[in-house]
């Protein structure tokens, strides 16, 4: 048998003041672990602790002695990571705060789709479970409508991990309410008016659409024409047919028009002259109209 992963300082049923939030109830992790984790299937073990520093770290610092498939789930991060060394921080039990353990076997080139297809997975999950739309803001983010605006609900991050693994981490405010918001182009699936913020059941709903996503893309040896997975993210990305700004590594700055992907994930800009470049990493600005 696997042994827990994570270091959380209780059990995530615990009882005491951690848990007097009745608005925000603790995951189950024995039933989860029940509806997720079978024979034959991606996930190998699921725990939930109640609190850690980073869900990622805990899962990269075991990374060649886990088999793939194993998730860890926190009630709470006191130091969750973003992209570019970004901080993500929210109160315990408003949102899913989970990393889990991916060894691909296909070429290495092809793993910078994997945090487009978390994208496509957690989307298209929480879209079935909550009822709600979400978009994606390439490369990593989530993205849902409050009052008419489009703000960030959820993030990922994906970092190799080990021999032969990646790590693929993943938050989602789901409860976070006004007040609690880090800044205002945050928000959250009850600001969305989602009409399930049921975090188990939101869980259950991302992690099985990940697994059918990610199972068709190694499947067609990490192709992201063959599986489906180009198509998708094409389809639900809210950068596509947007002025941009690409805010790149050596301060060096980019403004055009996304235009499409890539073969490997990266996004393609026009430049005024006719010109395009593939922007594999930086900040992408959605720009206004106004500006």
């Amino acid at each position: 048998m696997t042994p827990p992963i994570g270091s959380g300082d209780a059990p995530a049923g615990a009882s005491g003041g951690r848990w007097s939030d009745l608005e925000r109830p603790p995951l189950n992790g024995a039933a989860l672990s029940k509806g997720l984790v079978h024979p034959g299937g991606l996930w190998t073990a699921l725990d939930v602790v109640a609190t850690t520093g980073s869900t990622n770290s805990d899962l990269a610092a075991r990374a060649d002695e886990l088999p793939e498939g194993a998730v860890l789930v926190a009630e709470e991060q006191t130091a969750g990571r973003g992209r570019l060394d970004r901080s993500w921080v929210a109160p315990a039990r408003s949102g899913l705060f989970l990393s889990v353990l991916l060894k691909p076997g296909v070429l290495v080139e092809r793993w910078g789709w994997l945090p487009l297809l978390t994208g496509v997975a957690a989307a298209t999950g929480l879209s079935r479970a909550g009822g709600v739309d979400v978009s994606l803001k390439w490369p990593n983010d989530l993205l849902v409508k409050v009052g008419g605006e489009e703000r960030k609900t959820g993030g990922i991050l994906a970092e190799r991990a080990g021999n032969d693994a990646v790590v693929v981490g993943l938050g989602i405010n789901v409860t976070l309410r006004d007040e609690e918001l880090p800044v205002p182009a945050a928000g959250s699936l009850l600001l969305a008016d989602a009409v399930s913020t049921d975090r188990d059941t939101l869980l259950r709903a991302v992690l099985r659409s990940l697994e059918q996503w990610y199972g068709d893309w190694r499947s067609a040896g990490g192709d992201p024409e063959a599986s489906g997975l180009r198509a998708a993210y094409e389809a639900n990305c809210a950068t596509l047919g947007h002025r941009v700004r690409a805010e790149l590594p050596g301060e060096r700055a980019l403004e055009g028009d996304a235009v499409r992907l890539d073969e490997h994930g990266r996004l393609v800009v026009e430049t005024e002259g006719g010109g395009t470049e593939a922007v594999g990493a930086g900040d992408i600005v959605h720009v206004r109209a106004q500006e």
